[in-house]
């Protein structure tokens, strides 16, 4: 009787486990980009001039707040995707002195965010082909959970940053 008992255990028990096989993990789907994330209308929410150097000979003040001068709080950009979410076209628009080429096309230095602490490049290009660069901006912050986006603009000079430009921005619009 006991040997019984134990059998229809083993059998129980083994029904339960094969049971539990079959796993629903959905259909494929593409992984998020980071032109996914980028693509759509940017609002400046903060810029900031930074002083390289004097930011390295720890000389104060090395920052300076530009958002409310030069109309720079009209300042917009938008990045532009086609249906495949491969990068297109960009613009800037407002009334604000250009610190980088005011429209042209785009490209990212990776499609997916670094492990490692690398950051991933924004491509500024004049021509469709994307052969003419004409700036690179360092993104610091990515869209996430939040709309927020911050890239920055280093101007150098014999390889030795001069001043950067810290660009703040919130999504306008976003779906």
């Amino acid at each position: 009787m006991r040997c019984k008992s134990i059998y229809w255990l083993a059998v129980v028990l083994g029904l339960m486990a094969t049971g539990c096989d079959n796993t629903d993990d959905g259909s494929y789907v593409d992984p998020i980009t980071l032109y996914e994330k980028l693509n759509g209308n940017w609002g400046l929410t903060n810029l900031k001039m930074v002083d390289e150097v004097a930011k390295a000979n720890k000389v104060e003040p090395n920052e300076e707040n530009l958002s409310t001068y030069f109309n720079y709080e009209d300042f917009k950009i938008k990045f532009n995707v086609d249906e495949k979410n491969q990068p297109t076209s960009y613009e800037v628009t407002g009334n604000v002195p250009p610190l980088f080429a005011p429209k042209g096309y785009w490209a990212l230095s990776s499609d997916f965010q670094p492990t490692n602490l690398g950051a991933t490049k924004i491509y500024l290009f004049n021509d469709a082909q994307k052969t003419q660069k004409t700036d690179e901006l360092k993104l610091s912050s990515v869209p996430g959970s939040s709309d927020e986006l911050e890239f920055q603009l280093v101007h150098s000079s014999g390889g030795s940053p001069f001043v950067s430009y810290v660009f703040k921005l919130t999504a306008i619009n976003k779906k």
